[in-house]
């Protein structure tokens, strides 16, 4: 009967946790080229006799990831695009680099190559999301010309307010669960009671590890916004004549071309005499027999007939 009462017991608190969070699992991990994700350590089993506390801040209860009624303010994510037209590629994406340090932000990437003899570059940062504007208007002025320019935002907020709710219900069915894993052991003291408990307690730290992952990248996210600066360097006057120009080595080539010509030329005739002639002659020799019996036989059948 006891074990039948902790099944029960069992099955009711994880029938909760499902319904108070159900989604945690397919939260998404989030994209980018940085992921900012939070694990922590699974505290240990309660003893036999107490329940000990958390050995984590992630499962004491509290987050340290601030809520939105300490921040009071929508939660976006933030990204801009630019491409710019510059003088020096090279001076430009050194001045990018440091600006994102100087605004205290940092480089996502960057990479630099050649394109038709001129150096062309792409650049991503992050910066404080205050400091977009900020930066965004140092980098134009670091330009010729702006090619194109784009911002865009993903509000977020619901997402992280659902995060939030999910894990206060997974907190509180994780503890309950806990306290329940203190009185099999002082009652039923079953080791099959006991290790079920504990495999629920196990699932539930494992939706929370993923939340607060989800949580703490959201977090990130909006507290810093992406840049992706293209620089294409101006392009260069083009000179009356080219530079390496040299007229007499086109002279040699055309005659070199024309004498090539007038090779394959006679080779093509000495071809046709020496091995066209005799091939047509075997080919059309049984031919031109034919035709010729064919009209004689014709010309005695005629003066019979008559």
């Amino acid at each position: 009967m006891a074990k039948r009462r902790f099944a029960w017991v069992i099955g009711l608190v994880v029938a909760a946790a499902l319904l108070g969070a159900c989604g945690a699992r397919t939260v998404p991990s989030g994209e980018g080229t940085t992921k900012d994700t939070y694990r922590g350590e699974m505290p240990p089993v309660a003893a036999p006799t107490s329940v000990p506390a958390p050995a984590q801040p992630p499962y004491s209860g509290q987050s340290s990831i601030p809520s939105l009624a300490e921040t009071q303010e929508r939660m976006v994510i933030q990204t801009a695009s630019l491409k710019i037209t510059v003088k020096d590629t090279a001076a430009v994406l050194d001045a990018v680099q440091s600006l994102a340090k100087e605004l205290g932000g940092y480089v996502v990437s960057s990479n630099a190559w050649r394109e038709t003899e001129q150096l062309r570059a792409q650049v991503t940062i992050r910066v404080p999301a205050g400091q977009l504007q900020a930066a965004l208007q140092r980098i134009r002025a670091q330009a010729v010309k702006v090619d194109s320019e784009s911002i865009s935002g993903e509000d977020v907020t619901q997402e992280y307010t659902d995060n939030e709710s999910r894990l206060r219900n997974l907190r509180a069915t994780e503890k309950e669960l806990l306290e329940l894993l203190t009185v099999a052991r002082e009652k039923t003291g079953k080791a099959e009671d006991v290790l079920a408990i504990y495999r629920e307690i196990t699932q539930i730290r494992e939706q929370i590890e993923v939340l607060q992952g989800r949580q703490q990248y959201l977090a990130t996210m909006t507290a810093m916004a992406t840049i992706s600066v293209d620089i294409w360097p101006e392009p260069l006057e083009q000179p009356i004549v080219e530079p390496g120009w040299k007229p007499l080595k086109t002279l040699r080539d055309a005659f070199r071309a024309l004498t090539q010509t007038g090779q394959t030329l006679v080779d093509v005739l000495i071809w046709l005499v020496v091995y066209g002639v005799p091939v047509l002659a075997v080919i059309a020799g049984p031919v031109v027999l034919i035709v010729w019996a064919v009209r004689r036989s014709r010309r005695r059948k005629a003066p019979a007939s008559q």
